[in-house]
């Protein structure tokens, strides 16, 4: 199991004043075209994986989902996830992605929200996600967009004056590990092309359903900052069925 950089005191103390962590899903900007891409929750079983917060797991329980499991590497994330879970159907496990065995056909759904660009093989994690699913089953996940990881700084460009001036893209083709400072944390993510995720998951027997790049709905674009997300896409949003 690796390092896990998320479960450091400080770390946890600054995401934790992030507005998506105090406010849930109604803070995440790419929450409402996510969840059009769901599927009926109803009776269904369904893994997430490095679920944070639980924020997803209450939500598919909320909605009939008869087996919930959510699945993180920070326990600090965990502890808060089930301190706020009222759901008797949903359960935590700490364990990193890639460590994860379950029997096959063991899930309706598997879901994932921004964390599989913290995965270094994301065809073999693919691949175990076709496995775990049942036949017709989603798999369907946020991940940071390519044109945003590309670089690797992920930090706008600025003039002399301190003004955004453009998002630098480069290197795009050259998929792999990135360094980002995030919250005042270096963080290791892996940069993959949109070809990467998408054929990735077609040479796994998946097909596609929907892709879609969100944008900050018009509730949250008085938010510091927010408007400038509409210059660049900054997720991208996939949705496979087996």
């Amino acid at each position: 199991m690796k390092e896990n950089k998320y479960d450091e005191p400080a770390f946890f103390e600054k995401y934790g004043q992030m507005y998506r962590s105090k406010e849930g899903l109604a803070g995440a900007g790419e929450w409402e075209t996510l969840q059009s891409l769901l599927p009926e929750l109803l009776g269904k079983e369904m893994l997430d994986l490095g679920c944070g917060y639980g924020w997803h797991c209450i939500y598919a329980a909320e909605h009939g989902a008869a087996q919930v499991l959510g699945v993180d590497i920070s326990e600090r994330m965990l502890a808060v996830a089930r301190e706020k879970t009222k759901f008797s159907q949903v359960i935590y496990r700490k364990s990193a992605m890639e460590d994860l065995e379950f029997q096959e056909s063991s899930f309706d759904l598997v879901f994932s929200s921004l964390a599989l660009h913290y995965v270094e093989s994301f065809e073999k994690l693919a691949g175990n996600v076709w496995k775990w699913l049942r036949p017709g089953g989603d798999f369907i996940f946020s991940v940071e967009h390519p044109l945003f990881t590309a670089e690797g700084s992920q930090d706008w460009l600025r003039d002399e004056e301190g003004n955004i001036r453009c998002f630098p893209v480069d290197n795009y083709f050259f998929s792999g590990k990135r360094e980002a400072c995030f919250l005042g944390e270096t963080v290791v993510k892996y940069h993959r092309t949109l070809t990467d995720y998408l054929e990735g998951l077609v040479r796994q027997g998946f097909s596609l359903a929907h892709v879609a790049e969100p944008r900050p709905p018009e509730r949250m674009l008085a938010f510091p900052g927010m408007k400038d997300e509409l210059r660049r896409p900054m997720m991208l949003l996939v949705a496979a069925k087996k």
